[in-house]
C-alpha cells in the first residue's frame, strides 16, 4: 500500500539499477540525512553529539571498512584497531610536520598511511586463509600496538606517551581541540561519513566490488574466470584500512582530543568486527546498524532508570546493561544469522505485500 512499486516505472538502465529504485526508499534517506544535517545540530544538546552523535558515525565508518574486508570479500581480520591507530599516528605526525595545511586533508591523507600498512599485512592472504589469516592480522594487532609505544617519534617524544590533538580551524571555524564545538566537530565527521559512504556503495556495485564478492563466494572460479587474486585482496585490504585509518583519525581529533596506545587496542577490533556481524556481512547498511546497537543502545539502558525516577546502583546497572546486551545479541543471531541488515530486508519485502499474504 504505502510500501509499493506499482506506477514507478522505470524506462533506463541507470533508474532501474539505482540504490534505491523505490520512491520511498529515497524519501526514507532524504529524511534521515535532515534529521542528521539539522535536526541534531539544531536541537540536540553537547551530551547527545559528544557521547553518542560523533563515536556513532565514526564506529560506522571503521565498521564500514572492515565489512568491505570480510563481508563483501571473505578476508576476516581482527587488526581494524590497529589500522585505526596508523591513521590516528599518521595525522598527528602530519599535522606536526604540517601546520599549516587544512585538518581535513590531513585526517583524509592518513588514511593513504594507512592503506599502505594495511596492504602489506594483506600480503599473506595471497597464501592462506581463514583461521590462518585472522591469526596473521591479530599478529598485525599486537605488532603495531607494539610499535605505537616503543617508537617515540610517533607521539614526538612527549612523556606521557600520547598525543594531543592542537587546536586547528577550517573556513574560519575551529574544528579541533579543547575550544571547538561539539556541533563543528560533529558537522565535519557526519560529511566526511556520509562521502565515504556514498565512496563504498559506488565501489562496491561497481567492477571492482564484483571482483570482491567474487573473490569471497569462490576465489578458484573467480580466477578462472579472469578475477586477479593478487588484485582483488590487497584493493580490499587496502581500501578497508583506508576507511579504518580516516576513522581512527577522526576518533582522536574529533572525539577524544588526545589518545594513548589503548585507545587502538584489540577490544576495538573486535567491537567493530561485532558490529558487522550483528549489522549483517555485506551490507552498507548494517555497519550503521550494528554501531547503532552495540555503541548506541548501550548509552539509552544506562540512562532508562534516571529517565523512568528509578533508583539503581552504576555498577548494577553496568552489570545489566551487559545482562541485556548479550541477551540481545545471541535473540537477534538466533532469529536472523545475516544480522539486523537482513531482518530489515525482510521486513520490506513483506511491506510490499501487505496486508495480503504470501502466495
Amino acid at each position: 500500500m504505502f510500501y509499493r512499486e506499482t506506477g514507478q516505472f522505470k524506462t533506463t538502465y541507470e533508474a532501474d539499477s539505482a540504490v534505491f529504485p523505490i520512491l520511498q526508499d529515497r524519501i526514507g534517506i532524504a529524511a534521515m540525512l535532515v534529521f542528521m544535517f539539522v535536526v541534531v545540530p539544531l536541537f540536540a544538546n553537547d551530551f547527545v553529539i559528544n557521547a553518542i552523535m560523533i563515536p556513532f558515525l565514526i564506529f560506522a565508518l571503521a565498521a564500514i571498512g572492515l565489512n568491505i574486508l570480510t563481508g563483501y570479500t571473505g578476508q576476516i581480520s581482527l587488526g581494524t584497531g590497529a589500522f585505526m591507530g596508523v591513521g590516528a599516528y599518521a595525522c598527528y605526525k602530519l599535522t606536526s610536520i604540517f601546520p599549516d595545511v587544512s585538518i581535513i586533508v590531513m585526517v583524509l591523507t592518513s588514511g593513504f598511511f594507512s592503506a599502505l600498512v594495511g596492504v602489506i599485512f594483506g600480503l599473506p592472504s595471497l597464501r592462506i586463509k581463514g583461521f590462518y589469516l585472522v591469526v596473521t592480522t591479530l599478529a598485525a594487532q599486537f605488532f603495531l600496538e607494539w610499535a605505537f609505544i616503543r617508537i617515540p617519534w610517533l607521539y614526538n617524544y612527549n612523556d606521557s606517551g600520547a598525543i594531543e590533538v592542537p587546536a586547528r580551524s577550517s573556513f574560519g571555524v575551529i574544528i579541533t581541540g579543547a575550544s571547538a564545538t561539539p556541533t563543528a566537530r560533529y558537522m565535519v565527521v557526519l560529511c566526511i561519513v556520509v562521502a565515504m559512504t556514498w565512496i563504498a556503495s559506488n565501489l562496491i556495485r561497481g567492477r571492482i566490488g564484483r571482483s570482491w564478492m567474487m573473490i569471497r563466494d569462490m576465489d578458484i572460479a573467480a580466477e578462472l574466470m579472469g578475477v586477479r587474486p593478487l588484485y582483488a585482496k590487497l584493493s580490499a585490504f587496502a581500501v578497508s584500512s583506508f576507511y579504518a585509518g580516516v576513522a581512527g583519525a577522526m576518533m582522536v581529533f574529533f572525539w577524544l582530543g588526545a589518545a594513548e596506545v589503548e585507545s587502538f587496542n584489540s577490544d576495538n577490533s573486535f567491537l567493530i568486527l561485532f558490529m558487522v556481524i550483528l549489522g549483517g556481512l555485506g551490507s552498507i547498511m548494517g555497519a550503521y546498524m550494528g554501531a547503532a546497537f552495540i555503541w548506541i543502545l548501550p548509552i539509552l539502558l544506562r540512562a532508562a532508570p534516571e529517565f523512568f525516577g528509578i533508583d539503581v546502583g552504576a555498577d548494577t546497572m553496568e552489570h545489566i546493561n551487559f545482562m541485556i546486551i548479550g541477551a540481545l545479541i545471541i535473540f537477534f543471531l538466533i532469529v536472523e544469522p545475516h544480522g539486523l541488515a537482513k531482518l530489515w530486508q525482510i521486513a520490506k519485502e513483506k511491506l510490499r505485500t501487505w496486508p495480503f499474504p504470501y502466495a
